[in-house]
């Protein structure tokens, strides 16, 4: 099911993250987390914009951290409610196939933090997350929460995500895990549409939902 691909990231294991709120994280994933950018610009034809995406990660043993940092030109927060279409806004995402078979989990925020999640085994038929498990995901959003129109200029932003590893049914015991995953940008609705990757996908139209082409993640 899964191409062979040379994009891999392992994430390291610190467990003093569960004594931080999600303000004191970020700083401590710039230090200490593993560093890595969202850049693979498959449709560059159609879709040429590329903002800047920086993406520092790590784990506790209960939750994965992932911090977003975003440089851009256009920044929009339409969707307020949970299992909101995110993905027309300011939005980064997170895909994750815990056991590499079949069964991935879709995560997509914008950038008031906003979160439309699944489970799946394909584009269609996804199995939502429900509100009490969305609750369960913890989010610090630099922008806010509040949402508003799309506005024009030079903007960064910052988005925090903690994800418990139970609610993709992982248990970590100190052992490396290997995984599968995926990590996008992207602005369907915005002015400068665009749809970034960390590992390259190679089909003729954007398609995030393609997990053949998902990258090699480990649990350190």
């Amino acid at each position: 099911m899964y191409m062979q691909h040379s994009k891999s990231i392992s994430i390291p294991y610190i467990p003093e993250l569960d004594n931080m709120n999600l303000a004191e994280v970020q700083n401590y994933l710039n230090d200490h987390g593993q560093r890595f950018t969202i850049e693979s610009l498959n449709w560059a034809k159609d879709y040429p914009y590329h903002p800047l995406t920086v993406c520092a990660i790590a784990h506790s043993g209960k939750e994965i951290f992932i911090e977003f940092f975003v440089r851009c030109n256009y920044l929009r927060a339409m969707n307020y409610t949970n299992n909101s279409p995110v993905c027309e806004d300011s939005c980064v995402e997170f895909f994750i196939a815990p056991k590499c078979d079949a069964r991935y989990w879709n995560f997509e925020f914008n950038c008031i933090g906003t979160i439309n999640a699944s489970n799946r085994t394909e584009r269609h038929n996804p199995t939502r997350l429900t509100d009490s498990e969305l609750a369960r995901i913890r989010r610090y959003a630099s922008c806010g929460t509040r949402p508003f129109q799309e506005v024009e200029g030079l903007f960064t932003w910052s988005l925090i995500i903690a994800i418990p590893l139970d609610l993709i049914g992982v248990e970590y015991n100190g052992d490396q895990i290997a995984m599968k995953g995926n990590f996008y940008k992207c602005a369907s609705g915005s002015s400068q549409p665009h749809f970034l990757s960390w590992a390259p996908i190679d089909t003729p139209a954007p398609d995030f939902h393609r997990p053949e082409f998902f990258g090699d993640i480990i649990l350190a």
